[in-house]
C-alpha cells in the first residue's frame, strides 16, 4: 500500500462535485440575467460556488432586493431539475463511504440541495450543511468547520472535495485537505491541490482493520501518492 494520509471524514460540495446541475442552473439564471439586462455570457461563469443571495448582492443592481430575488431563483431551481445528473463515479463513492464519515457541504439552500440530490438519484446525505446553516457562505470556511464538528472531528482532519474557486478557498481557510473535481470544467482549474476529472479515477479498498483506503486508480499523470487517503472506521 502506498503511504496514505489519515482522515476522519469526507466533506463533499454538491453542484459540480457530486451533482451536475449546470443545464438547469444556467437555464434559470440565464432567464433572470436577461430580465435584468446583464451580459449572460459574461455573467454565467460567476455563478458557481457561492450562495444565490451573494451572487445577486455583489451585482449591486438598482431597485433589486437580493433576498427576494434569491428566493425566487431558488424556487425556480427547485421546480426545474431537468437534466440534473450525478457526476460519474459519485454513486459508487457514496455507497463505499461509512455513513457517519461523510457530509454534503453546499452553498445551495437545503430544499434545493435535496431536490437536486434526489433528481440525480444519489442517497440522502447523513449530514447536510446548506446555505441557511451558516451566516457566512463560501469562500468563508464556516461551513466546513460546522460539518467537521458535527461529525465529531475538525476540518484539518477532513478531505474536502470541491470544484469551485470559492469552495477551494473555504476549504483552504478551514485547514482541510482538498481534492479538486473538474468534471464540469471546460478547462483545467488552476490549483495547487491534487485533482481528478471525476470519481471513476478513484479506487476503494477495505483494510484488515476496517478502514477505507481511497486512492488514485492510475492511468494518468497524477502521482499516486498525491491521492491516497485512509478513512477511519469512526471508532475513535
Amino acid at each position: 500500500m502506498h503511504r496514505a494520509t489519515p482522515i476522519d471524514a469526507i466533506l463533499l460540495d454538491m453542484d459540480g462535485t457530486i451533482v451536475n446541475s449546470i443545464k438547469a442552473a444556467e437555464r434559470i439564471w440565464s432567464a433572470w440575467a436577461l430580465r435584468h439586462g446583464l451580459d449572460v455570457e459574461a455573467f454565467l461563469p460567476t455563478l458557481h460556488g457561492m450562495r444565490s443571495v451573494e451572487t445577486v448582492r455583489r451585482l449591486g443592481l438598482a431597485g433589486v432586493d437580493p433576498e427576494a430575488e434569491a428566493a425566487a431563483i431558488t424556487q425556480a431551481e427547485i421546480d426545474d431539475v431537468a437534466g440534473v445528473e450525478p457526476i460519474p463515479g459519485a454513486p459508487e463513492l457514496l455507497a463505499a463511504l461509512p455513513p457517519a464519515r461523510w457530509a454534503v457541504v453546499t452553498s445551495a439552500p437545503r430544499a434545493l440541495a435535496l431536490s437536486r440530490i434526489g433528481a440525480a438519484g444519489l442517497p440522502h446525505p447523513p449530514l447536510l450543511v446548506a446555505a441557511e446553516d451558516v451566516e457566512r457562505g463560501k469562500p468563508a470556511p464556516d461551513c466546513f468547520h460546522l460539518a467537521a464538528g458535527r461529525l465529531g472531528t475538525t476540518a484539518d482532519r477532513c478531505l474536502v472535495c470541491e470544484d469551485s474557486p470559492a469552495g477551494i478557498a473555504a476549504a483552504e481557510d478551514a485547514g482541510a485537505r482538498v481534492l479538486v473535481v473538474t468534471a464540469t470544467h471546460a478547462a483545467p482549474l488552476p490549483s495547487r491541490h491534487p485533482g481528478i476529472r471525476d470519481f471513476r479515477e478513484l479506487a476503494f479498498e477495505r483494510t484488515p482493520g476496517g478502514s477505507l483506503w481511497i486512492r488514485h486508480a492510475g492511468g494518468s499523470a497524477v502521482p499516486q501518492d498525491s491521492i491516497s487517503f485512509l478513512l477511519g472506521t469512526g471508532d475513535r
